[in-house]
């Protein structure tokens, strides 16, 4: 069977974002296009996770999952819920505790989608975070100029995990095509 990869978008993030298209290009032209999956997120949490798990349903040989941010702690959710692997990037390890600055009217950043996060959505993120962490499942990638996210919190969370912390950079991972390369290997591409 073919490893897969299943990338799971940040907040407000769509795969049209620049992370998402250098993945689906690498997989094209390595001829991989078809173990690419990488969906629209509802920005309802629980629907978001129903989106993914249809995937890992549907998938055929080892799939792993790489997310970004919010996609990063989806991604967690999966993983120790399904047994898979995951690459986290720049992970929302905080996620109910970050996202309540954006109760209210938000826009998709790519789709120029409007969509309301309540309450409730903070509430479905609460019930999202994994209890425990299988520090055999992890390769965190973080950059410690993130704005938007504090990498310490992640490199505490993901203790014990394989990590690359990196310099600089900032939340939308400055280094993604230099990390490429060994992206797709831990993916076993």
């Amino acid at each position: 069977m073919n490893a897969a990869i299943l990338y799971l978008h940040g907040f407000r993030s769509s795969p049209a974002s620049l992370k998402a298209r250098h993945l689906g290009e690498a997989m094209r032209e390595r001829k991989m296009a078809e173990r690419f999956f990488c969906p629209a997120l509802s920005p309802v949490p629980l629907q978001a996770i129903a989106q993914a798990e249809a995937i890992i349903a549907r998938s055929e040989g080892p799939l792993t999952l790489i997310g970004s941010s919010l996609g990063g702690f989806y991604a967690t959710w999966l993983a120790e819920k399904h047994g898979l692997r995951a690459a986290l990037i720049n992970p929302a390890v905080v996620a109910p505790i970050a996202l309540e600055t954006y109760i209210g009217a938000q826009t998709n950043l790519y789709t120029g989608e409007s969509f309301l996060f309540t309450e409730a959505h903070i509430a479905q993120l609460r019930a999202l975070q994994s209890p425990r962490i299988s520090p055999g499942r992890y390769l965190l990638l973080v950059e410690t100029g993130d704005e938007v996210l504090d990498y310490r919190y992640a490199v505490a969370r993901y203790a014990g995990c394989r990590q690359e912390v990196f310099a600089d950079g900032d939340h939308s991972f400055t280094r993604f095509a230099e990390i490429m390369p060994q992206l797709l290997e831990y993916c076993g591409l």
